[in-house]
């Protein structure tokens, strides 16, 4: 895609959101390019994704959905990813993230780049994997 060594502007991070997950890709999730595995990340996305919604569900939840998945930079061994979520929309048993995946480079450390964003929908399921209705009591304010 583009050069590690060429200079980048700053990337802000995003306010309003929270950090639910930080990970550093290692050798063993590299695709035949020798960049991180699109799957991998993928996988770390739905991890980050669910944060958030256990909040609300407080039980079982499955991912139904991945509405949009954005790869706009290439994932290298030994980037610091910090994954950064907020709750879009709750429904009567679904409730969907928005999530911001953040590269600090192993060479530029305390510099950001977003490599990856995502919207996933999760459902709230009962005992027997049938979708259950969120609780409202208590429901955490949902971010703007």
């Amino acid at each position: 895609m583009s050069d590690e060594s060429s200079p980048r502007p700053q990337t802000p991070l995003p306010e309003g959101r929270e950090l639910v997950l930080k990970v550093i890709p290692m050798p063993a999730d590299t695709n035949g390019n020798g960049d991180i595995f699109g799957g991998w990340v993928m996988a770390q996305v739905d991890l980050a994704g669910a944060v958030l919604p256990a909040r609300y569900v407080r039980g079982r939840m499955a991912t139904v959905a991945v509405n949009q998945f954005v790869f706009k930079q290439p994932v290298r061994v030994g980037d610091i990813l910090s994954f950064y979520s907020h709750v879009t929309r709750i429904g009567n048993t679904s409730i969907t993230v928005q999530v911001e995946v953040f590269a600090e480079r192993f060479k530029a450390q305390g510099q950001y780049v977003k490599v990856t964003e995502a919207s996933l929908t999760y459902v709230a399921i009962d005992d027997e994997g049938r979708p259950t209705p969120i609780p409202r009591e208590g429901l955490p304010k949902v971010a703007g």
